[in-house]
């Protein structure tokens, strides 16, 4: 039986740039039975330090108990829930499409133009494209270019920060 989502949230981890760092935030997950929506981690300006942006589902209780126990792993240096607070946050999304005709090749680039998508990649039968934006527009994105046929996709996890005006995001 599938489990309800009351709620997707945001949150990021600031954590040792060390070995099994990330092994063990993904074990309190699965020890847990949490499933990660989202993940998506790499070096913040400080190469000794690493920043995650986990988006998992759950009630706040739930999302409580994760926060709690992030702070108690070894690794772990700050966390924060952003869900509720204004920030920014974006993903990647590279599709590759099906333009095998002129109309395809045309609504390919029409769409990408009003999402402000690129096209990095050409092929005599296939676009790639490159989109950058918040959930709600790849998502946009996606279903309308399903009709020209997707051949392949890759998208990131989601990136998030507080926004400048409302501090920083690790105060």
């Amino acid at each position: 039986m599938e489990k309800t989502c009351y709620k997707k949230h945001i949150i990021t981890v600031l954590v040792e740039n060390k070995p099994g760092a990330l092994a063990r935030i993904v074990e309190l997950f699965t020890s847990r039975g949490y499933n990660i929506e989202s993940l998506n981690v790499g070096e913040t300006e400080d190469k000794t330090l690493s920043r995650l942006t986990l988006v998992v589902c759950g009630d706040e209780n739930v999302i409580e108990q994760i926060v709690k126990q992030l702070r108690k792993l070894i690794d772990v240096v700050k966390v924060r829930d952003l869900t509720e607070k204004p920030c920014l946050d974006r993903e990647l999304l590279i599709v590759r499409v099906n333009v095998n005709t002129q109309e395809k090749k045309e609504e390919a680039k029409r769409l990408s133009e009003i999402f402000g998508a690129h096209i990095v990649d050409v092929s005599h039968d296939e676009y790639t494209l490159e989109l950058t934006g918040d959930e709600a527009q790849l998502d946009a994105f996606i279903e309308l270019i399903k009709p020209l046929g997707i051949v392949e996709m890759a998208r990131t996890g989601r990136v998030a920060m507080i926004r400048s005006l409302h501090g920083k995001t690790f105060d």
